[in-house]
């Protein structure tokens, strides 16, 4: 048996997804910048995706720019607070994903914008009243604080940032990669200013994922070369990925109270049987369902001589599991979210996380392998 519990690394394509794509990749080849009848057909599904997404999100079509990831659009995000809207200061977390991280090291270093980074609690919560004594200069600041952490899962009340955000005149950014199509978003009624998102995340195809830049936002050419996406970002449009970015939209909310329902299950029976079949094994991050992303489940496993090989061994007994990002696989550093809550790096971390299509007998067997691996160096 081999199971599969890293989706916050990316999900399997759903097969209603693939369904709505093939007959693009075989039939709609034309390019969407030309007029003729092959370019307006291909154009016309992007336009239908777009208001399809839109839709469910509750916004303006005209609020969402394809990307090509959530990489991407968090990169043009906090870019576009830097060069489009004279932001001076940017407040984050040092336990953001890095593709926002690295970006605000960047514009620190490059651009000289002042990068203020809050202090987060030993579960990854940051301090509300912390962020607004930082904001009431009224500095021109982007505040950029992702929904859900992508590690520890630990989520940021982003109504109440948003709220505080209005109340002194700055921008914020949510990386919701890890959220959107997991939960409900009214993006018109949040009023936040840029929200980004990545079709692998919830079973939509990779290379695909969009930005939603707030109306109130002017933004200018994001990327030079060409007329596409209103003209602010150039480059032929991934057709086929946007059709399936929409589908996979669609399928996340027609049934997302039974899914969460489902997921958030499997992950308390995990907890449970963790408990019950490890000594000392601890959790880092959130785990209150209110206040922790239901898709991941982040472990502080009983300490062992052989910690660095826990996830290999795992591994070969079939349980495909992420000790962190897989955007950080290939660094011989730990995990900077681990580090950043100041967690005890000295035992084994393993991150397991759910899907829709996760099973019961799945998390039991992974439980087994675990078990067994702990017998035999217990041994």
């Amino acid at each position: 048996m081999r199971v599969y519990l890293d989706n916050a690394a990316t999900t399997p394509l759903a097969k209603e997804v693939a369904e709505a794509m093939i007959p693009v990749l075989q039939n709609e080849f034309g390019n969407p910048s030309s007029t003729h009848f092959y370019g307006r057909q291909t154009k016309a599904l992007i336009e239908t995706s777009r208001r399809s997404i839109a839709k469910q999100l509750n916004c303006s079509p005209g609020e969402l720019i394809f990307t090509s990831g959530g990489t991407e659009a968090d990169n043009i995000a906090l870019n576009t607070g830097v060069f489009q809207l004279g932001v001076k200061r940017i407040i984050s977390t040092t336990i953001e994903h890095h593709a926002v991280c690295h970006t605000i090291e960047h514009l620190a270093e490059r651009e000289g914008i002042e990068a203020v980074w809050l202090s987060v609690d030993s579960k990854g919560n940051i301090n509300l009243n912390e962020l607004e004594t930082y904001l009431k200069d009224e500095k021109p600041t982007l505040v950029s604080l992702m929904h859900a952490n992508n590690e520890i899962g630990t989520l940021t009340p982003i109504e109440k940032v948003s709220e505080i955000c209005k109340k002194y005149n700055a921008y914020f950014h949510t990386d919701t990669v890890q959220t959107m199509g997991h939960y409900a978003f009214d993006l018109d009624k949040l009023g936040i200013d840029f929200v980004t998102c990545a079709a692998h995340k919830f079973h939509g195809p990779k290379g695909i994922g969009f930005l939603y830049a707030n109306k109130r936002i002017k933004t200018d050419i994001l990327i030079h070369g060409g007329a596409q996406e209103r003209g602010l970002r150039g480059g032929t449009e991934n057709v086929y990925g946007i059709v399936g970015l929409a589908k996979a939209i669609e399928l996340a909310y027609s049934h997302l109270e039974e899914h969460q329902a489902h997921v958030q299950g499997l992950k308390t029976y995990m907890i449970e049987r963790l408990k019950e079949t490890l000594s000392d094994v601890t959790f880092h991050g959130e785990t209150d369902p209110a206040k922790s992303l239901y898709t991941v489940l982040n472990v502080c496993l009983p300490a062992t001589e052989k910690s660095g090989m826990l996830l290999f061994t795992l591994d070969l007994k079939g349980v495909a599991c992420s000790g962190g990002s897989a955007c950080s696989s290939g660094a011989t550093k730990g995990s900077h979210v681990l580090e950043g809550i100041q967690a005890d790096n000295s035992r084994p971390n393993a991150r397991f996380s759910f899907s829709r299509y996760t099973t019961k007998e799945e998390i039991d067997f992974a439980i087994e392998q675990l078990e067994a691996i702990y017998d035999k160096v217990l041994a």
